[in-house]
């Protein structure tokens, strides 16, 4: 078939030949990696989610309220200073600061990424330019007046600084007590700009290495100075990596090693086995490389999968290698036979595989679309290799093993004496109730649909709550990572300190519809006295500083006695909300106090049409507990009125773009089964003579994917951005297993022509096969479970109900399918009927 037989007998019987042609082209191939770039997703996730309810209403804020931060191309870098006897307020303190700033300023990188207009902003600066009387002061400036003020007045300053109500109360812990002169920590936030255009995250690396070298230098016995910056974060970094490497990897590469062992009893094949899967994987990156094509997530998700699969085939190929072999028989003609045998169900898998993963071009992520690309690079990758490096390679070894007196003979796995009776236990309950056994199947599979809308939706998993044992392990296998300064210092500043800036710190509630009724600010009062009971909330000293029109009509009042008497004519009640003439008090607000107005009403030609809440959040929640929360507020709003109200925020984006992508999960997958019945249909009627074969073989994967989801609710694995990518790439796993029963028993019924004989020969040959795929694959990923990370731990979770539920399915519950079929179409065992009789073409 395509091909094939003739690229087989090249392999076989110039197998010298083949295996330095294939080390040369892998060689040129694997050069590629040179040219691998790691990251390019981003870029073209900007517009992913342009369509979600979430991403039009921030393009209306946008728009209409001016965004949250002032500049696209401006970020933060925050700097904490922690002292030791518990004040960082002290006259001492405070000019230690504006030293420090002098000095980080002398770096050249620090200096050219400042923003123009308030570079640096902390309690240090403001209570200097206060104390010099000018707050325009330069840092030199701040620190001469500064150093010419008395204690007692610096105290004084910062009293009245840090007064209730104060912008500066954001610099300093939700702990601290406003007024007073006492706090245990603050931080200065370092304002920088990026070129127009540029595609930054963070601050200028080389800025951002200065601030954090500035800290080391800066930090004594008195007082501490740190950043959460990416210089700082390095030894976490490489701490989680070293914990990984010798906790995680250790136990993976012992169970693949050991289920190797197991499958093939012989090293020489496993070397040769995991050879051909380590040159898949790097062909993989080397084609990304060549092509230019980022590599993105595929860095971390790639390599996993394709080993996996790479072990599949390597299994199938040495397993029917060693079926072939007969007594006194010599290498060639039996790997021949068995590359015969097993290349065309191997470029079934890799079609129909492809186009599972291809499905993902559909969806509205760039990093999902490349993943893709590369995972399916890499599926056609570990089909060449297998079919002819490997192949060439077992030959040339074998021969030359037989030559000095090694007999290379081995049992395939799935005719032991306890496998055996194991694996065809779905071919006896196929014979004596195929259709029971399909009915209960099914029932199951549609059950575990079913449980998709039951299930948990994580737009991103944060917790890294390490378990006590894992911290108590002996010597190098404890997990340290949770030791290191970084991660101490983080989880401090999460749980006291909201985010630099405005886009991180607030979530806006849009309110639209009729804004300038009272009822509609009865809304707003109501949504604030709310979201101030939330513990996603932040609040300082029980106070939650939400942000509304509201609010700032009352602090507009307490400045402008104009506008207070409008307020007070328009409040007939003395509740603090106008009840009637709100028109009239948001113009009054625009007239007395046009920037704060603008920030949470909107006026367009000289109408009102929304209006906003400013609600800020913790930052050391859990995403979906901000989001829910938030969305919970907006919920406040829109009951009783005729309001709508949208939460928008960096939570409640999360949620969005986790709705879309499970939207799309379910078409991708319908899109991808469906691309595959007709390959397989195709591919069946003109290799078998039966197109409903082809068609039969795609059920189980449907099968497959409902138990998936009963799996995942009942191991509580939640629906997050990563597992639902990889719902649908369980489409591309779950075809393999089916494809190669279905191919060995088509294979097998023309030659018995007894559908029960035929399944006996597919489940003990390729089934022993599946069962060594499943453990090896299952086991590797199933060491995912130790690791910190809930996201690894949730992939780790799906892969393996993916991996085992298919080998289950195919196994126990195919058999009793095809069997089916076989009646159907005219097969029938010597249980069922005196005779065979013959295959009608369907």
């Amino acid at each position: 078939m395509f091909g094939l037989d003739r690229v087989v007998r090249t392999v076989t019987d110039h197998n010298r030949i083949v295996l330095l042609v294939m080390l040369l082209v892998c060689a040129g191939v694997i050069g590629g990696i040179t040219q691998l770039e790691g990251g390019g997703a981003a870029s073209t996730d900007s517009d992913a989610f342009g369509d979600t309810t979430v991403a039009q209403k921030a393009d209306y804020i946008e728009t209409y309220y001016g965004g949250l931060d002032r500049s696209s191309n401006v970020t933060y870098s925050s700097v904490y200073v922690r002292e030791t006897d518990g004040n960082v307020l002290t006259k001492e303190s405070l000019l230690a600061s504006l030293e420090y700033q002098r000095t980080v300023r002398a770096n050249e990188s620090v200096a050219d990424a400042l923003a123009d207009e308030q570079p640096i902003l902390g309690v240090s600066n403001i209570v200097a330019t206060r104390a010099a009387g000018d707050r325009n002061a330069s840092l030199d400036a701040q620190i001469t007046a500064l150093e010419s003020t008395s204690a007692d007045e610096v105290r004084t300053l910062v009293s009245r600084t840090l007064s209730e109500g104060s912008p500066a109360l954001q610099l300093l812990p939700q702990e601290y007590e406003p007024g007073t002169a006492t706090a245990e920590s603050r931080r200065m936030v370092f304002t920088m700009e990026t070129a127009p255009g540029a595609n930054s995250f963070g601050p200028p690396a080389d800025a951002q290495r200065a601030l954090y070298e500035g800290t080391v230098e800066q930090s004594d016995a008195s007082a501490e100075y740190f950043t959460l910056g990416q210089h700082a974060q390095a030894p976490y970094q490489s701490q989680i990596w070293t914990d990984t490497t010798e906790l995680i990897l250790p136990a993976a590469l012992l169970l693949i090693l050991a289920v190797l062992g197991f499958a093939y009893r012989d090293l020489v094949d496993v070397v040769v086995g995991f050879f051909g899967v380590v040159v898949s994987v790097l062909c993989m990156f080397g084609i990304l490389g060549w092509l230019g094509i980022p590599a993105g997530v595929t860095m971390i998700i790639g390599p996993v999968l394709i080993t996996g699969l790479s072990i599949d085939y390597g299994l199938h190929v040495f397993m029917r290698y060693r079926e072939q072999r007969g007594e006194g028989e010599g290498i060639r003609e039996p790997m021949y036979r068995s590359l015969s045998a097993v290349s065309v169900a191997l470029l079934l898998v890799t079609v129909t595989t492809a186009v599972g993963f291809l499905s993902n071009l559909t969806s509205p992520i760039g990093s999902i679309r490349q993943l893709g690309i590369g995972i399916t690079l890499g599926v056609v990758s570990a089909f060449v290799v297998f079919t002819t490096l490997v192949p060439a390679l077992k030959v040339s070894i074998d021969g030359l093993l037989e030559r000095v007196g090694l007999d290379r003979r081995k049992a395939p796995l799935g005719q032991g004496r306890y496998l055996e009776p194991l694996l065809t236990a779905g071919v006896r309950a196929a014979r004596v109730a195929a259709p029971v056994v399909v009915v209960v199947a099914v029932l199951a599979g549609a059950g575990g649909a079913a449980a998709w809308s039951e299930l948990d939706r994580q737009g991103y998993q944060t917790s890294e709550e390490v378990a006590d044992w894992k911290e108590e392990l002996p010597g190098p296998l404890a997990w340290e990572a949770t030791q290191t300064e970084w991660y101490q210092n983080s989880n401090y500043v999460d749980s006291q300190y909201q985010a630099e800036s405005d886009s991180q710190r607030y979530t806006s509630i849009l309110i639209e519809g009729d804004v300038t009724t009272a009822a509609a600010l009865e809304r707003v009062d109501a949504a604030t006295a709310d979201a101030a009971q939330r513990e996603a909330t932040f609040s300082r000293n029980g106070a939650a500083p939400v942000v509304s029109p509201l609010s700032v009509m009352e602090r507009t009042a307490a400045q402008n006695e104009s506008f207070a008497a409008t307020l007070a004519d328009a409040d007939t009640d003395g509740d603090g909300v106008p009840d009637r003439n709100v028109s009239g008090v948001y113009a009054a607000l625009y007239g007395a106090n046009p920037a704060q107005a603008s920030r949470v009403v909107e006026r367009t030609d000289g109408e009102f049409r929304s209006v906003r809440l400013l609600v800020p959040v913790e930052q050391g929640l859990q995403v979906d507990d901000r989001a829910n929360a938030m969305h919970g507020v907006a919920g406040v709003v829109e009951s009783e009125s005729d309001l709508t109200a949208t939460a928008v925020g960096q939570a409640t984006f999360a949620n969005a773009e986790l709705g879309q992508m499970a939207d799309g999960i379910v078409e991708t997958m319908v899109i991808a089964l469906g691309i595959i019945a007709i390959v397989l249909a195709l591919v069946y009627r003109l290799t078998d003579g039966s197109a409903t074969l082809g068609l039969l073989t795609v059920v189980p994967i449907a099968l497959v994917i409902g138990l998936v989801l009963a799996g995942m609710y009942v191991t509580d694995t939640p629906v997050t951005l990563l597992t639902a990518l990889l719902l649908s790439l369980a489409v591309g796993l779950g075809v393999d297993y089916n494809i190669h029963i279905s191919d060995r028993f088509a294979h097998e019924l023309g030659r018995s022509d007894d559908p029960v004989i035929a399944l006996r020969t597919a489940v003990t040959g390729t089934g022993g096969a599946l069962l060594g795929s499943t453990l090896t694959s299952g086991g590797a990923f199933a060491t995912l479970l130790l690791h910190v990370s809930p996201q690894l731990r949730s992939f780790g979770m799906l892969v393996v109900l993916a991996l085992s539920l298919s080998f289950l399915v195919s196994v126990f519950v195919f058999p009793s399918m095809l069997l089916l079929w076989a009646r159907r179409v005219g097969h029938a065992s010597d249980v069922t009927r005196g005779t065979a009789v013959g295959a009608s073409d369907d």
